[in-house]
């Protein structure tokens, strides 16, 4: 009896980290022990490897058999550690040469016949065996073209745990998946703005929030269209550049929402329930997983009835929407998970949604109302419109532009903060620092002396000073301008602050 070790990957968080899986077998009493601080799932994996081995064809020892999870501070979980557990029993058992383990990693769930099934995280499994320089790897094959996805690895796909073998033998060559042979996915009917009637006037809202990445809060009574303007929003954005599809692809395989197929090419939506917790939101639990902010990467995340969140969820988002990350730290761990999303929220004026021409709603309620909606984290909202009730003439009358009327401007727009952006790992205006829009905005005196005469009156918060100039940077893009002028700081504020405030300015 011998030593044998398998690579292996867990995931840990939003990547995978390498685990070595070791095979001691010896003489002494039939035992199989598996340690290295695993979960649950993986010390199930002691009778399905079992079953699995045996039902595959081969011998499975009559032995003490530990198997090693290494390093062992690092917590295992799921189930794809079978298939390399399996493999390191039969490497041990001389069942087949140890020497060719060094140049594989191995992951899959294995079936008590032996098949070996689909897993979560192939694209960041895949990722790690790069990152390691391991030459290959072997995973369930409907999962083996999202695999591929990763140059530089040569990903396998198998159907059982004999074919694994023989594959590792050399008595059999890898067969993976043709380029083609993953269907298609089908054509998705995209909302389209021109859906929209008597609201032309907050195309521009939706088209600057689209150019530019910005934040949107649409206020105003029930029943006016405020959930279809932002689900009409995905539809304006750019497709997503290679590098944010594969971030996109890997963090939806994570969480077992995406199907191996290939690449997700659309930008995400995601729009949680108002029952959803802080963790939901942003993030966590004892075992912490990417909440619907991550799941919203490089998307939109949509928060309908803002008023209706918990206080604490609310508050939970205001850090992530500032850094694009949020920092998860348990229990001597720490996770970094990304959140650059679009937040798109809509909330009524009052609970009765009447508004204050009309409004029924008591002292405690309004003002319960308006404590949900976090002063904070509204400051964090670029463009804040009133979505009002269109008139009868306007709902039969006014109908929005297409969506691909509009998105070749945003295209261009977006075009031209990737140039000026181009030496920093920034993508838009919305996510420029206090120094680059300083040194890259391009602010001519006259908008900078409107931009702080605005500041005065409507004591503005140094933050919602430079969302307005980022905003006004956007506007600027979407008129080719080289230079911010005044009209894109009133057509900016416009999106931000009241009426009467911009009369007094002007």
């Amino acid at each position: 009896m011998s030593l044998a070790r398998v690579n292996g990957f867990t995931l840990d968080g939003v990547v995978a980290r390498r685990v070595w899986v070791e095979a001691d077998i010896r003489k002494g009493l039939p035992a199989f022990t598996v340690v290295g601080l695993a979960d649950k799932a993986v010390r199930e994996a002691r009778e399905r490897v079992r079953a699995a081995i045996t039902n595959a064809g081969f011998v499975f020892p009559d032995a003490r058999i530990t198997i090693s999870l290494a390093p062992a501070h690092l917590r295992k979980v799921g189930p794809g550690f079978d298939l390399p557990v399996a493999v390191a029993i039969l490497a041990a058992s001389g069942e087949l040469g140890s020497e060719v383990l060094a140049d594989w990693a191995l992951a899959g769930e294995l079936s008590l016949n032996g098949d070996v099934r689909s897993i979560r995280g192939v694209l960041a499994i895949a990722e790690g065996a790069k990152r390691h320089g391991i030459a290959k790897l072997a995973v369930p094959r409907g999962r083996a073209r999202e695999a591929g996805l990763v140059g530089g690895v040569e990903a396998v796909g198998v159907d059982e745990l004999q074919e694994v073998v023989e594959i590792l033998r050399g008595t059999r060559e890898p067969a993976p998946l043709p380029a083609g042979e993953a269907p298609a996915s089908p054509p998705v009917d995209e909302p389209d703005l021109s859906d929209v009637r008597g609201h032309n006037g907050l195309v521009a809202a939706l088209e600057v929030a689209a150019a530019g990445g910005h934040n949107l809060f649409l206020h105003g009574p029930p029943g006016t269209g405020k959930t279809m303007l932002a689900r009409r929003l995905p539809g304006l954005l750019p497709p997503l550049t290679p590098r944010e599809a594969i971030e996109v692809t890997r963090l939806h395989s994570i969480a077992g929402l995406h199907d191996g197929a290939g690449l997700i090419e659309r930008r995400p939506f995601r729009a949680p329930h108002h029952t959803i917790s802080a963790s939901g939101l942003v993030g966590g639990g004892g075992q912490p997983t990417p909440g619907e902010a991550t799941l919203a990467h490089h998307g939109v995340l949509f928060l309908d009835e803002l008023s209706e969140f918990t206080r604490p969820a609310l508050e939970a988002l205001r850090q992530p929407l500032e850094d694009g990350h949020v920092t998860i730290v348990r229990a001597q761990r720490v996770m970094v998970f990304p959140t650059r999303v679009t937040l798109v929220a809509a909330s009524n004026p009052c609970p009765c949604g009447r508004g204050e021409s009309a409004c029924r709603c008591s002292a405690v309620d309004l003002s319960r109302h308006q404590r949900r909606l976090s002063g904070p984290l509204l400051d964090r909202i670029d463009v804040s419109v009133t979505v009002a009730r269109p008139s009868a003439h306007a709902l039969s009358n006014q109908t929005a532009p297409r969506s691909a009327e509009l998105r070749p401007r945003i295209l261009a727009a977006r075009d031209r903060q990737t140039e000026r952006l181009a030496d920093t790992a920034l993508t838009c205006n919305a996510q420029l620092t206090v120094r680059l829009l300083r040194e890259r905005g391009s602010v001519t005196a006259a908008a900078q002396a409107l931009l702080y005469d605005l500041h005065d009156r409507n004591r503005l918060s140094a933050r919602g000073h430079g969302r307005i100039l980022r905003v006004a940077r956007t506007v600027a893009d979407l008129d080719g301008a080289d230079e911010v002028e005044v009209d894109h700081i009133l057509r900016a504020a416009s999106l931000r602050l009241d009426d009467q405030s911009l009369e007094l300015a002007a």
